[in-house]
C-alpha cells in the first residue's frame, strides 16, 4: 500500500501539519528537521498528491527547464536534465522540460509558459541564461528562476564554474605536448560558452609565447555536423593544425569522423580534445580528452537553489564547481614532419 503523510509522520517522529509545511516549502521549518523529514519521504517512496497540494496551497508544485537548441549541444543538455530529475526526487516537485526557441520573442513565450503552465520555478540554461529581457520578465512576474553558466549578473541564483581556466588548462596540456599550432572550433554565440573557451585558447596560446592566429578559430554551434564542418575547414588549410579544441564534445567527436575520413590517425595524425565529458567522450574510439563539467551535480544544485529561493525570496546563491581535465587516448604528441 502507498504510503501515507501519516506513514512519513511517524517515520520522522514529526506531526502531520509539519510534514505538511515541509511539503509546501514553508520557510518556517528548521533545516535539520526538513533534511529529516526529506529522508524519511524518500525512505518511505512517498508521493504526495499534487492536485491536493496545487487546490491546498495555489502552487503548481512545478520546476520548468527552459532549453533551447536540443539538437546541438544535446549530450550536455541530457546530463543537465538527468540531474534536474535526480534532484527533484525525493521532494514534492516535478520538472518540466521545455524547448524554448531563442529566435522567438522571449518575453511572449515567458508569458503563454506561464500562463500554461504555472511554474513554481524555472531553470534557464545558455542561452535564455544570458537574456536579460528574459530575466527581466522573470522578475516582473515574481517567478523564481536559477540560471546556468549565465554571463548575466542579473541573476540571483547560478551555478556555474570557471569555463575559461578550464580551456585555458587543456589547450596548455596540447602545448605541454609539444603542438604549436592548434585549431579551435568555437561555440554557438550568444552563449557563454563561446566566450570563455575562446577567451581561455588565447589565453593558454599567449601564456606560452604564440601568435593568435585568427584564421584557425572556425564557428561551431555545439552540433556534431558543426564539428565536422569545422575539422574540414581546418584540415584543408595547406599548413593544417596538429591538434583541435573543439568547445564541447559533440563537435570534437565531429571532428574525429573527419579526420577518419581522410585517413588521419588520432593521435598519431591529429590530437583532438573537447569539453564537457559526456558519456559520448568514453563512447568514441580513441576516447576523448575532454574537460570534466559537472553537468549532473550543476543540474540538482540548481534545483536545490531554487527550492530555497522559494522559502526565502531574497537568497542570492552564486556557486562555482569544481572541474577536471580527463586526459584519454585522443591526444599525444604530434608527429615529426
Amino acid at each position: 500500500m502507498p504510503a501515507r503523510i501519516e506513514d512519513v509522520a511517524a517515520h520522522a517522529g514529526v506531526s502531520t501539519k509539519t510534514v505538511s509545511r515541509v511539503l509546501n516549502g514553508h520557510p518556517s521549518v528548521r533545516a535539520v528537521l526538513r533534511t529529516r523529514i526529506e529522508a524519511s519521504i524518500r525512505a518511505l517512496n512517498y508521493v504526495p498528491n499534487p492536485s491536493a497540494r496545487s487546490l491546498a496551497g495555489n502552487r503548481s508544485y512545478l520546476i520548468a527547464l527552459l532549453y533551447d537548441n536540443p539538437t546541438s549541444g544535446s549530450s550536455y543538455v541530457m546530463e543537465l536534465i538527468v540531474g534536474v530529475l535526480q534532484a527533484c526526487k525525493g521532494t514534492p516537485y516535478n520538472a518540466v522540460l521545455h524547448p524554448f526557441e531563442a529566435s522567438d520573442d522571449p518575453v511572449a513565450q515567458i508569458d503563454r509558459f506561464v500562463a500554461h503552465h504555472r511554474p513554481d520555478a524555472v531553470i534557464l540554461v545558455p542561452p535564455h541564461a544570458n537574456n536579460l529581457k528574459l530575466l527581466q520578465r522573470l522578475d516582473e512576474l515574481d517567478l523564481r528562476y536559477a540560471t546556468i553558466s549565465s554571463r548575466s549578473h542579473q541573476s540571483r541564483i547560478d551555478i556555474g564554474f570557471d569555463e575559461r581556466k578550464a580551456a585555458a588548462d587543456i589547450v596548455r596540456q596540447l602545448i605541454a605536448l609539444g603542438h604549436r599550432r592548434i585549431g579551435h572550433v568555437a561555440g554557438l554565440k550568444g552563449h557563454g560558452a563561446h566566450v570563455w573557451r575562446l577567451s581561455g585558447y588565447r589565453d593558454a596560446l599567449r601564456k606560452a609565447g604564440i601568435e593568435y592566429d585568427e584564421s584557425l578559430v572556425v564557428p561551431g554551434d555545439f552540433s556534431f555536423a558543426s564539428g565536422v564542418a569545422g575539422a574540414k575547414a581546418l584540415l584543408d588549410r595547406r599548413n593544417a593544425p596538429t591538434a583541435i579544441f573543439a568547445a564541447n564534445d559533440d563537435m570534437a567527436c565531429g571532428v574525429m569522423r573527419e579526420a577518419h575520413a581522410r585517413g588521419l590517425a588520432i593521435p598519431g595524425d591529429l590530437s583532438v580534445c573537447g569539453f564537457d565529458d559526456t558519456p559520448v567522450a568514453m563512447l568514441v574510439s580513441p576516447g576523448l580528452t575532454t574537460v570534466h563539467q559537472p553537468c549532473r551535480e550543476m543540474g540538482r544544485l540548481a534545483v536545490e537553489g531554487v527550492l530555497a529561493s522559494i522559502r526565502d525570496p531574497a537568497l542570492q546563491l552564486q556557486t562555482h564547481v569544481p572541474y577536471a581535465l580527463q586526459p584519454r587516448a585522443s591526444t599525444g604528441a604530434p608527429a615529426k614532419r
